[in-house]
């Protein structure tokens, strides 16, 4: 077949509140692997589902020249789901077994179609991204959420699609299966259109469609290109700006001046009309010309000030809605005094779930401790923040908490999809006045609709952000914090503010992140490196 494309002609989408998310994007994927970008909300997922047929349009139409591969950006097995099942050969292998204990059945030979080695395909694919200790009937549900994503894109690689679309697919995984779905990627011969904040990936790509308030625009760079592209951009955007303000500021003095003068001239003829001798029919013309002219000027003035707002307005909408981020700080009763208190405690526990030698830990957190916790995939980070949140019992050994504590998981399990962020907060905080609630989920970039709407109806980087509002503006405040990749799904504006955040809180904090540059700007104190030894706690 020819090269695959997906082509956007004309298309909005309006969501079910009647708010449009976008409108009117005309625009071609073709071959060149692409980086979808843009601010949480914008509409990158929702932009995605439709691409790969999964969601239609409100207005317009979207054409495929061939099969589309996606892949959501939260894996989340389903009860029962298997290793296969999530890699997306569990049909086609079902029905080689029952071909192989002898079915006749066309619909088996049918889902088989030319996969017979699709077994040996995927172990092999398993082996070569260190899954090599799972199979194919292997459960799902136990899987950790990076090892969950690298099966699931074991399986978009193994696909026979034209296209693949990938939503976030760095998220959850560690540095090496970082690397390795880089170099997968750089090698995969079809069309790929992957959304991300990774700026390592989104580098790797020769082309960045970026999805704003003012559509799609393409660039053809990688990230750092674009980036560059769209400081000059948005500071020219706002050079514009400036000059039409000021273009209609010197405007709106001439007019000024104009109406002065008139006033002067109107006067002066009304105080020579009455000391001369005219008749006062002549005198009353002259007072209706003088308003005709009066008049003339006043919409003459008028039209003038329409079109010098007018362009003022036109100026600012180039300048795309970037709305400052903020994360307040999070207030801890008698922090300082609490620096060398204990607040939770491992004491010789079993992690459940955690084979090798990662299984076995003892740690102990103090009131102003900051612990960044690194590993790879599958070593038992998230179930040492469940077992210290009390989540998950342990299989020998004690834990021990003594302060408020406070957990966000990577599958976000603290928000209710069907009820609203504002109700959410509200259970959170009851003593915040709702204004106020208000005003921090406005400065996370939540507006009244979105915090009325039920938070599954939010992009993945906007549950996130009420998740962490609900979390953090909780009261009583926590003492200790255990965030788990909370760095996921956010924008850079978006991330950076909660580092700025965390630097700031003065409780214990123990984090999960594989990003290197979040971590960095987090202030810890101290690393939970999990080694072929086991845990190791050493100086950050």
């Amino acid at each position: 077949m020819t090269d695959p494309y997906l082509r956007l002609e004309g298309l909005s989408y309006v969501l079910p509140d009647g708010r449009s998310l976008f409108s009117d994007l005309d625009e071609t994927f073709d071959q060149r692997p692409t980086g979808l970008v843009g601010r949480n909300g914008a509409g990158k997922s929702v932009l995605a589902q439709i691409l790969a047929g999964q969601l239609p349009p409100t207005r317009g139409r979207c054409l495929r020249s061939g099969s589309v591969r996606y892949l959501a950006q939260q894996v989340a097995p389903p009860a029962g789901a298997t290793v296969a099942s999530l890699a997306g050969v569990r049909h086609t292998l079902d029905a080689l077994a029952r071909i192989e204990a002898g079915s006749c059945a066309p619909e088996d030979f049918d889902a088989v179609g030319s996969g017979w080695d699709v077994r040996q395909r995927l172990q092999q694919a398993l082996d070569r991204n260190g899954l090599g200790h799972l199979d194919a009937a292997a459960t799902a549900d136990t899987l950790s959420g990076g090892e969950a994503m690298r099966v699931a894109l074991v399986g978009a690689m193994l696909s026979d699609a034209d296209f693949l679309i990938l939503d976030e697919p760095s998220n959850h995984l560690d540095r090496p299966a970082r690397r390795a779905l880089i170099d997968q990627l750089q090698q995969w011969p079809r069309g790929l259109l992957v959304l991300s904040h990774d700026r390592a990936l989104l580098d790797t790509l020769p082309r960045i469609v970026e999805l704003s308030s003012l559509g799609l625009r393409s660039y053809g760079g990688d990230y750092t290109f674009y980036a560059q592209c769209k400081a000059d951009e948005r500071q020219h955007a706002i050079d514009q700006l400036a000059q039409r303000k000021r273009e209609r500021k010197r405007e709106q003095r001439s007019m000024l001046d104009q109406r002065e003068r008139q006033a002067r001239r109107q006067a002066r003829g009304n105080r020579e009309g009455k000391t001369s001798n005219q008749a006062e029919i002549l005198l009353g013309g002259q007072k209706a010309r003088s308003e005709v002219s009066a008049g003339k000027l006043r919409q003459q003035q008028a039209a003038s000030q329409a079109d010098l707002d007018q362009r003022v307005r036109e100026a600012a909408r180039q300048v795309e809605d970037a709305a400052h981020i903020t994360l307040h700080g999070v207030p801890v009763a008698q922090a300082a005094q609490a620096a060398h208190r204990r607040v939770a405690e491992l004491d010789a526990v079993a992690l459940p779930f955690v084979p090798g030698a990662t299984r076995s830990v003892s740690l102990t957190v103090t009131g102003k401790q900051r612990v960044g916790v690194v590993g790879p995939n599958g070593c038992g980070k998230s179930t040492l923040l469940k077992t210290l949140a009390g989540e998950l019992a342990p299989l020998a050994g004690t834990c021990r908490r003594s302060a408020e504590t406070v957990y966000l998981d990577q599958q976000l399990a603290n928000l209710d999809p069907e009820q609203s962020v504002l109700a959410q907060m509200r259970a959170a905080n009851g003593t915040a006045t709702e204004a106020n609630l208000r005003m921090l989920l406005a400065h996370l970039g939540l507006d009244a609709q979105k915090i009325a709407a039920p938070s599954g109806a939010l992009s993945g980087g906007e549950r996130l952000k009420a998740a962490l509002a609900c979390t953090l503006y909780a009261d009583p405040p926590p003492q200790l914090l255990l965030l788990d990749e909370p760095s996921n799904h956010l924008d850079l504006p978006s991330a950076q503010a909660l580092e700025a955040m965390l630097r700031g809180y003065q409780g214990a904090l123990v984090v999960v992140s594989h990003d290197d540059a979040f971590m960095d700007g987090l202030a810890l104190t101290d690393r939970l490196v999990a080694t072929d030894e086991g845990w190791r706690l050493d100086a950050w």
